[in-house]
């Protein structure tokens, strides 16, 4: 438990350190602010939840690379990440797909926690149903944040590239929302047996 525990504490100050940095002279202060708050936020919830209900290390490890991918495109901004860049100039890209990379993550982190959090919460068992709900439950979340952006940009007059990094595309959103829903089906389809083991090391019920 308490080796389990150094593991958090570490996850947590990695995440304190990267936060730190990506709020160095970023790209737009503005936009660093608004984009840096999902990661704020989650970790934050996380944190605040710790004692009551402790996730496996698998989801704080997964959590962690969520929130990095979050705070490198605060600090860039979704469309001047540098190397996407130069990636876009390399193979002649039409666009900087840092941005396709935040959506994945928007779906494979949040499955791994909704499924731990039905299945040792009690609300669901395993079964065809969980991953149709797990799925759905990402894929909705994905939908939600494209409202929230849409509406964060049109409230505060703010550039629609420096929120939403549509970059000329018109399908951008439709493009995000397959990612966030690609990512979550390789989450539970792919990782799940992992992540089961993962559990049944917290738990000892599975």
């Amino acid at each position: 438990m308490k080796r389990e525990r150094n593991i958090h504490i570490g996850l947590l100050l990695a995440f304190l350190a990267v936060f730190i940095w990506s709020g160095i002279l970023p790209y737009n202060r503005q936009a660093w602010v608004l984009l840096s708050l999902p990661a704020i936020i989650i970790v934050s919830v996380l944190a605040l939840t710790y004692r009551k209900f402790t996730f496996s290390t698998m989801v704080y490890v997964i959590v962690l690379f969520h929130v990095v991918v979050l705070l490198v495109g605060a600090h860039y901004t979704y469309t001047k990440n540098p190397l996407f860049d130069l990636l876009m100039e390399e193979f002649n890209l039409k666009r900087n797909y840092y941005d396709r990379v935040g959506h994945f993550a928007q779906g494979f982190a949040p499955a791994f926690i909704t499924k731990e959090l039905l299945i040792r919460g009690g609300y669901i068992k395993r079964g065809k149903m969980m991953y149709l709900i797990v799925i759905s439950m990402c894929l909705g979340f994905s939908g939600a944040y494209e409202l929230i952006e849409f509406a964060t940009a049109k409230v505060l007059g703010m550039p629609v590239e420096y929120i939403m990094g549509i970059q000329g595309d018109y399908f951008d959103s439709v493009w995000d929302m397959f990612y966030a829903l690609v990512g979550a089906s390789i989450s539970v389809f792919v990782f799940g047996p992992l992540h089961d083991r993962c559990m049944a090391k917290k738990t000892n019920k599975y």
